[in-house]
């Protein structure tokens, strides 16, 4: 019988030094709300270069706290993405906000910045753009149009840690910014994520909103505010510390890997691989190619379940917000609303990617592949 290959999806990137700034937590009292949480946040805002780092429970946590630190309620429109995980428009849905939605950018998979001041009404109070598998969106065109009709930006760099648009880091563009550390990220705190900005209001407001609406000094049964318990504890914090301390390193890994499989897939006109900015540096997040045209959905889920019988972990990314079940009944998205979403979610296919992949199961990845395709 042939032996199945076992390369999964992702895998983080965990080494002793995280675990042993887990342990040290442990041997101590302050497991949430200690000390750990205030160095990772000092050390985070420091390596974004932002003056406010709240760390909380999740990137979703994050974006929902951002919204609500705008103000943005029932009635009001965010122009967004179609296509990129759900959590980018769902946020608003939690405060009765409806997410507009502009078509992407055929490259880069970004939504296409210059059509978002054609989608702004008196209604909209924010442009939500998404740095999708860790290349930053066109933030100096969505800067100029949210400054002209004097909305509020909002960065979801959730996939983007360390990239950089025209020399500045992701995550210093909007208002505020949200990273995640979920185990396939870059960079990982278990489950957690990042509030980033240099407003001191909404850094006040998301500090307290993530601890039950606590202010700075309150008592535990002192509440300002409505909130949330979207708190990370100092656990979390202390792998996000060690991870934070070698992300040169992890990100060097991946692009590393991002190499080996361009050099093995660049020129086969079966598929694209990822787009390559002149402005922009991506930080690899994923490793997503996408099939030629004539690829259909059905041939696309063949080359998956074949994959998979060979133990490669593989993934259909993004399935398009706009049709996702509850969106079509709430809002009347029907297909071909977002032609260019929809064209690129049927035919992209991700690759087992994390960095500690070795080249020899890029090769067998490939070749895997290529027999597919």
């Amino acid at each position: 019988m042939k032996t199945q290959l076992q390369i999964p999806l992702s895998n983080p990137d965990i080494s002793e030094l995280e675990i042993a700034y887990v342990t040290e937590v442990l041997r101590t009292p302050n497991l949430s709300l200690g000390p750990k949480l205030a160095e990772f946040e000092q050390k985070m805002a420091r390596f974004v270069g932002r003056a406010h780092a709240i760390a909380v429970s999740s990137g979703t946590a994050g974006l929902h706290l951002i919204i609500r630190a705008l103000g943005i309620g029932e009635g009001d429109e965010v122009i967004t993405s179609p296509f990129s995980f759900i959590s980018s428009a769902n946020c608003l849905l939690f405060e009765r906000a409806r997410p507009v939605f502009v078509d992407i950018d055929s490259l880069c998979f970004n939504i296409n910045a210059t059509g978002v001041a054609r989608r702004i009404t008196p209604r909209t109070k924010a442009i939500l753009g998404v740095d999708v598998f860790g290349l930053p969106a066109d933030w100096e065109q969505l800067d100029r149009t949210a400054r002209a009709h004097q909305v509020r930006l909002i960065e979801d760099s959730c996939e983007a840690l360390g990239a950089e648009y025209k020399g500045r880091k992701a995550g210093t563009f909007g208002d505020a910014a949200i990273f995640s550390f979920y185990p396939n990220k870059q960079m990982t705190t278990g489950e957690g994520g990042v509030i980033v900005t240099d407003d001191d209001n909404i850094a006040r407001l998301c500090r307290s909103m993530r601890n039950q609406g606590r202010g700075d000094g309150d008592g535990w049964l002192e509440h300002q505010m409505l909130g949330y318990n979207y708190r990370l504890s100092d656990l979390n914090c202390a792998l996000g510390i060690g991870q934070l301390e070698r992300i040169g390193e992890i990100l060097a890994k991946r692009q590393r890997v991002a190499r080996w499989y361009a050099q093995r897939l660049e020129g086969l006109p079966e598929l694209r691989v990822p787009y390559a900015s002149p402005v922009a540096r991506r930080s690899w997040f994923v490793y997503v190619v996408l099939l030629s045209e004539h690829y259909t959905v059905r041939d696309r889920q063949r080359i998956l379940d074949g994959l998979s019988r060979e133990g490669i972990g593989c993934r259909n990314y993004f399935a398009p917000i706009h049709l996702q079940r509850f969106y079509r009944e709430r809002f009347g998205y029907k297909e071909g609303d977002f032609p260019i979403t929809e064209s690129v979610a049927a035919r992209t296919i991700a690759l087992p990617f994390y960095s500690n992949l070795h080249e020899w199961q890029v090769e067998q990845v490939v070749d895997t592949l290529k027999k597919l395709l």
